[in-house]
């Protein structure tokens, strides 16, 4: 059973803010000003993930829901936000699958550490990538015109990409050991 405390409230808010922002964002009905509630919820879903890992720290109330919840819903929300984005033609899907294959191969390694009693603490460089990737998500959902949004979206799109694979690579020359047979 797990202990339903503030931060953990927080995450489970977060998974729930998922299906209204997708549908916010991608259902023709709520025309123009459906992208603006989308990206209002992202944004208040993207707080509840500084939030909540900050009350548990210093309340400590840190429990293992909240280990295993957090970063499954910030996966989820920011999975769910990039192909959303491909529906709407404003992310191209390579970098969608890049990014999505870079969760999946850390989720393994965090697996196989685990299974060998090791925590792989989440990295600097992966808390910038997510970062990035949620200001790329806000700028493209909002889709001002003009030639200054659009370029800002793309260097935030860039940025998050090559901040994917830094992260990527890090976290395998950390932890290539994990991989090594035990004996």
């Amino acid at each position: 059973m797990f202990v339903i405390n503030l931060p953990n409230k927080l995450t489970v808010l977060r998974v729930i803010l998922i299906p209204f922002f997708v549908v916010f964002l991608i259902v023709p009905y709520f025309a123009e000003y459906g992208r603006y509630i989308a990206a209002a919820i992202f944004i208040v879903a993207s707080l509840t993930d500084m939030l909540d890992g900050k009350i548990a720290r210093k309340y400590n109330l840190v429990t293992n829901f909240g280990k295993f919840m957090d970063p499954l819903a910030d996966k989820l929300l920011v999975c769910s936000a990039m192909i959303c984005l491909i529906e709407t033609g404003q992310l191209a899907s390579w970098i969608v699958i890049v990014i999505i294959a870079r969760e999946f191969i850390i989720s393994g390694f965090r697996l196989v550490a685990s299974d060998n009693g090791v925590v792989i603490a989440a990295s600097y460089w992966g808390k910038f990538k997510t970062v990035f990737q949620m200001l790329m998500v806000i700028v493209l959902i909002l889709d001002f015109p003009g030639a200054f949004f659009g370029t800002l979206g793309m260097i935030f799109t860039y940025a998050a990409l090559i901040l994917t694979i830094v992260s990527l690579i890090d976290y395998v020359v950390k932890n290539k050991d994990v991989l090594k047979e035990q004996k």
